[in-house]
């Protein structure tokens, strides 16, 4: 057994275990693990214990979670924009490839908080067999975007199994993998797992960090390896609340992530899962931040904001609004100080 295997096995997965927390509070939460599955990898709770709430919020259980009547089991509908088991087919040209249960920490947030961990989330040789077959089937499909649970706790051999058999599909011209561990158990990004990974080119990863104490010497390693074998990488950040609805932590972990070669992609309106309400904040406080961002520091720094529709309506970007009026002869918005700017000649009509 590899260290990042033995790292996930001394995995925390009842409140109890967790120092300093009351005894009464540790049972009350265990009702919330029976219906929404906890785990904690030691890696990780070393970093919550560092650093405290915006850690603590994205992975220990919180009461909360069952008291949430604002949102939906399956808010995106992917469910219903599944052909095959585990294959969201939402966009025309490209799928969602969900290829393992399991995740290196069970993020509070989760869009899939409904099946990730548990036993309804069901992945087999039979359900990948089917996926693949589908992909095959379906021309359209030129992208795949692998997912779950985190694809990246399969074994070596198993992803490159799946990667072998999307490379030898000739109308899959790129795969994207979404992960968290480079995060969450950042040792699990090994040379052995990187010349598997970069065989399969053009092959992309979006990763997934929410906060700078996130950004630590072993993450920047693991970028690193990644990086170097050549795989272009992004990030998908979470808006949430109590743990970076600010602008200036968001500010250090946008820049922090291009030190670590890791563009920023997207920063996520959160999904109207149900468990989640107490991470959502207003979009107006999203719309704050871009506006704090955009212009005052490196536009690579700069993710799209935007949130994911529900029932399936796909990703709509969100921005601050800048102009102020319109007409035939010009254009008139405010720069990011603030300054009114005229741009004439803007051939309307």
């Amino acid at each position: 057994m590899t260290t990042w295997q033995n790292i996930l096995k001394k995995s925390i997965t009842t409140p109890d275990r967790l120092s300093g927390l009351p005894r009464a509070e540790s049972i009350r939460l265990a009702e919330v693990c029976r219906t929404y599955p906890m785990r904690i990898n030691p890696y990780y709770l070393e970093l919550i214990q560092k650093t405290g709430r915006p850690l603590w919020r994205q992975a220990v259980p919180d009461m909360l979670e069952l008291s949430d009547t604002a949102g939906v089991e399956d808010p995106l509908d992917e469910e219903n924009l599944s052909p095959v088991p585990n294959l969201v087919h939402k966009y025309p040209d490209r799928v969602l490839f969900l290829v393992c249960s399991e995740c290196a920490v069970y993020c509070r947030f989760c869009t899939r908080k409904r099946k990730v961990g548990r036993p309804e989330m069901v992945i087999s040789d039979t359900t990948i067999d089917q996926g693949l077959a589908y992909i095959r089937k379906t021309p359209a499909v030129r992208e795949v975007l692998l997912s779950g649970g985190d694809p990246l706790l399969l074994s070596d051999h198993r992803l490159e199994r799946i990667l072998a058999a999307l490379a030898a599909i000739p109308t899959v011209e790129t795969v994207r993998i979404g992960t968290r561990v480079p995060c969450t158990l950042p040792m699990r990004i090994t040379p052995e797992l990187v010349t598997v990974l970069r065989k399969y080119h053009p092959l992309y990863i979006n990763t997934h960090f929410n906060h700078p104490a996130e950004l630590t010497p072993e993450a920047k390693q693991a970028c690193a390896l990644l990086a170097d074998s050549g795989i272009p990488m992004g990030n998908q950040t979470v808006l949430l609340k109590g743990v970076n609805d600010e602008p200036g932590i968001m500010q250090e972990l946008f820049l922090g992530l291009l030190r670590f070669r890791v563009k920023p992609y997207y920063l996520f309106q959160a999904d109207l899962t149900r468990g989640t309400d107490h991470f959502r904040t207003p979009i107006a406080t999203g719309l704050a931040i871009m506006r704090s961002l955009i212009g005052r520091i490196s536009g690579m720094a700069v993710p799209t904001f935007a949130l994911d529709a529900p029932g399936g309506g796909g990703k709509i970007p969100l921005t601050p609004d800048y102009i102020t009026s319109q007409d035939n002869d010009c254009l008139k918005f405010v720069n990011y100080q603030g300054k009114t700017c005229v741009y004439p000649d803007c051939g309307i009509g």
